[in-house]
């Protein structure tokens, strides 16, 4: 894309523009460069449907990839992607000092992915000063880029993903065939499904069902088997709690977990056994000495078990770590 048809992309948004003008006389010899691949690169492209619509040019084999979805990134770092930037979340519990989860924090400084930005709008201007020639984002969840989809695309070709409502499996494998990497995501997904196996037939699950659950103080969130913590749980041999059809909130017509208030935590989780998801041992703690739940069969009978706090969104890191705490309780 010439410096002309850019200009004329991101006519109206004037700070944007001003950087792209700035970038194209740092960089007198895009055009020039781009005339001299010819047509060998536009061979070499390939268009792609992701979830916010279809993308033409997107490069066969990607060198500069820029993450504008934290949830993104560690998908991205399994299939070694090249990475160079990512936004990142405020810090907390769940993340490194930069904002980046810690299920992969380590895997991103070994790949030297540097902070794009920090928060969940992505900042247009600095995604351009990194001059990626990809772009990849989430097209659901708190970092949802759709709104800023086309602006993103006069960056760089664009592709934006739903990760809610898909295994973390299926979604590698989409990525790996979108971004030329089949290979690299079927060794991914083989490597998990071969320790799943193993540890399926290393431990005992309880005979209750498991109620995966989040307290939120004021409402309890189930997973639903559906979830991508449900189906991990399935493929491990565990039975996992369907919440009452109709009786508690979901947002957005999402099938993977369901909100009901405290005062139901009895009825929705009856006689399972309570897997915790992303909580700190004290906030377990704290929830199970509620009334509402102090009465639970599986708090009398300590069949509470911790999950880790990396078990909110799941991808290849934080799935094998949700395997590792499951063979250490049931192993």
């Amino acid at each position: 894309m010439n410096g002309r048809q850019l200009r004329a992309r991101f006519r109206g948004v004037a700070v944007v523009a001003a950087g792209l003008l700035a970038l194209t006389a740092c960089g007198g010899g895009d055009a020039g460069d781009a005339g001299a691949r010819g047509e060998g690169e536009a061979a070499a492209a390939r268009t792609v449907k992701h979830d916010a619509g279809t993308t033409e040019k997107v490069p066969a084999e990607p060198k500069r990839i820029v993450s504008v979805s934290v949830t993104m990134t560690g998908h991205l770092l399994a299939l070694d992607a090249p990475v160079v930037a990512s936004q990142a979340t405020p810090p907390s519990v769940i993340t490194d000092k930069q904002g980046f989860f810690t299920q992969w924090s380590d895997a991103a400084a070994k790949n030297s992915v540097k902070v794009a930005y920090q928060g969940f709008e992505p900042d247009v201007e600095k995604v351009l000063a990194l001059k990626p020639d990809l772009i990849v984002g989430a097209s659901s969840g708190a970092e949802n880029a759709e709104k800023f989809y086309d602006k993103l695309s006069a960056v760089a070709p664009t592709l934006l993903y739903r990760h809610d409502d898909v295994s973390w499996q299926d979604l590698t494998a989409r990525l790996g065939k979108d971004l030329g990497l089949e290979k690299r995501a079927s060794e991914v997904v083989a490597a998990h499904d071969k320790r799943v196996g193993e540890v399926k037939a290393a431990i005992t699950v309880p005979k209750q069902s498991a109620a995966l659950v989040r307290d939120n103080q004021s409402a309890m969130t189930v997973f639903t088997p559906e979830s991508a913590q449900g189906r991990l749980l399935t493929s491990l041999g565990f039975t996992v709690l369907e919440p009452p059809a109709g009786k508690g909130q979901t947002q957005g017509g999402r099938s993977d977990f369901a909100e009901f208030s405290q005062e139901k935590v009895a009825d929705t989780a009856k006689d399972s056994s309570l897997l915790f998801v992303s909580h700190t041992p004290e906030e377990i703690t704290a929830a199970t000495e509620r009334p509402v739940w102090k009465d639970l069969a599986a708090v009398k009978d300590k069949r509470v078990y911790d999950l880790g706090l990396d078990t909110f969104r799941l991808d290849y890191y934080s799935a094998g770590n949700l395997v590792d705490k499951i063979e250490k309780a049931f192993g």
